[in-house]
């Protein structure tokens, strides 16, 4: 195996071939990636790869690449993005404490459906409150008509109950974002 410095990559027929200096400015080689089933990933020019010759003479490949910005703990996985010069853009990132970080930390991910369930139960509650002000009636012992007299306006006979809206199930702990 040799160590070599990452200078393009092209996909050709739906495998990505990539070209790598070995020893020197001429020593220029191609060779396919090889990555595990399921990952597509292109590394930025200048990484160093893990460059070797199979077994079938002239197929040579890139099996990795030697990464410069871990930070995973034991146990963990962590999967990154760059812009091509290779700084972080995005990343998630399954922490050995059961938490998941999916682009950073600040804020916590929601479940929708429980914020919804909350949010519809405080829209009733607030609709509620609104038809009984509406419809409330003021008991006065006045009179009406061609001698009003003066009476006493009493409380109102109906009274709206206090929302039990709670959105707290609806926040994720194990998941964080931005």
């Amino acid at each position: 195996m040799i160590l070599s410095k990452h200078i393009s990559s092209a996909i050709e027929k739906g495998r990505r071939i990539i070209k790598v200096l070995c020893f020197g400015k001429s020593d220029v080689r191609t060779a396919y990636e090889v990555a595990p089933y399921g990952t597509d990933a292109q590394a930025p020019k200048d990484v160093i790869a893990i460059y070797a010759d199979t077994s079938n003479k002239g197929e040579r490949i890139v099996v990795g690449y030697i990464n410069k910005q871990q930070l995973a703990a034991i146990g963990e996985h962590r999967t990154y993005s760059t812009n091509a010069d290779g700084e972080l853009q995005f990343y998630i990132w399954q922490k050995n404490d059961g938490t998941c970080e999916i682009g950073g930390d600040s804020d916590n991910m929601v479940r929708y459906s429980k914020l919804e369930a909350a949010f519809n139960e405080l829209k009733q509650d607030f609709n509620n409150l609104v038809s009984t002000f509406n419809s409330h009636i003021h008991t006065t012992t006045a009179t009406i008509g061609s001698s009003a007299t003066p009476g006493v306006i009493s409380s109102p006979t109906s009274s709206g109950q206090s929302s039990s809206a709670d959105i707290s199930p609806a926040k994720i702990d194990e998941i964080k974002t931005l």
